[in-house]
């Protein structure tokens, strides 16, 4: 037990390290390189850079106070842990533009801020997804959304930000919105670089001496079916559960959490997803919110 314990809080270290660095990586990239080359990133942050153009109001406060909304509604629908790390990592992304919005800005270049604006973010996003948390609203939702539909996270986030872009180039020209689209591409294969996998939808395998109970934890904790089958080890010739499950990219972290409390040895496989056909979620009738 202690020793579980003792990997539970090691782990909570090393995902605040991933959120409070991602967090800050993101700030910087934003304030030093897409704010003044006027390139605008995705979701809220995107909307608060929009609106920040016209209201004299720090961009910091204007991402808290959108993000909010968000973050009452994840926080009823997908559960205190993921929430509280994503508001985390959200007050830490608000508070570092401020500071980084008085410092000398890296380039006006709008070329030069797609292209380094785009990797930095994507490095920054893809820590705090490593530390189970996110920077951006929407992307609540849209885990939300992927649970109770077959579309996946990232479709749901690429057609909202394209609508934002869209907006963008109306407002300030087409050619920041395209710019913008550039950049939120290379930012996204950044993100993949940063972590694991390219995709944003995995499928799990795991081996267990107790399949049932973790299933038992992911379909409570995730939302998410599992398929329970029987295996038997090779070598050893003992029966062993084997579970398959699909999960985002935004569920890494919870399902690392439950493996780790589950006593007995375990193995686990993560793959890349190119297609789902088909429901791999919970009905509405069977979640209990």
């Amino acid at each position: 037990m202690k020793k579980s314990a003792g990997l539970f809080t090691k782990q909570n270290l090393i995902a605040f390290i991933m959120l409070t660095a991602g967090a800050v990586i993101a700030a910087f990239s934003v304030e030093e390189f897409l704010v003044p080359s006027q390139i605008f990133d995705g979701g809220v942050t995107g909307i608060s850079m929009i609106v920040g153009n016209f209201v004299n109001i720090p961009l910091g406060a204007i991402i808290v106070v959108i993000n909010l909304p968000f973050m009452i509604f994840g926080l009823v629908k997908l559960g205190k842990g993921f929430i509280l790390r994503a508001l985390y990592a959200i007050i830490v992304f608000s508070v570092f533009t401020s500071v980084f919005e008085h410092m000398k800005n890296a380039t006006y270049d709008a070329f030069l801020g797609t292209i380094f604006g785009g990797v930095i973010l994507g490095v920054g996003v893809g820590l705090v997804f490593r530390g189970g948390g996110v920077l951006d609203g929407t992307e609540v939702v849209a885990t939300y959304l992927s649970r109770k539909t077959s579309w996946s996270t990232a479709k749901i986030v690429l057609i909202m930000n394209v609508a934002i872009y869209l907006i963008a180039g109306i407002v300030f020209g087409l050619d920041r919105g395209m710019y913008s689209l550039v950049m939120y591409f290379i930012t996204s294969r950044v993100i993949d670089i940063v972590e694991i996998g390219r995709d944003n939808t995995k499928s799990v395998m795991i081996v267990s001496d107790d399949g049932k109970e973790i299933a038992k934890l992911i379909y409570e904790r995730l939302g998410r079916t599992v398929t329970l089958l029987k295996g038997k080890g090779l070598v050893s010739r003992e029966e062993k559960d084997v579970l398959y499950c699909v999960i985002t990219r935004a569920e890494m972290f919870e399902l690392r959490k439950l493996l780790e409390e589950v006593p007995g040895s375990s193995f686990t496989t993560i793959s890349d997803v190119s297609e789902i056909l088909g429901n791999h979620i919970k009905s509405n009738s069977e979640r209990n919110e």
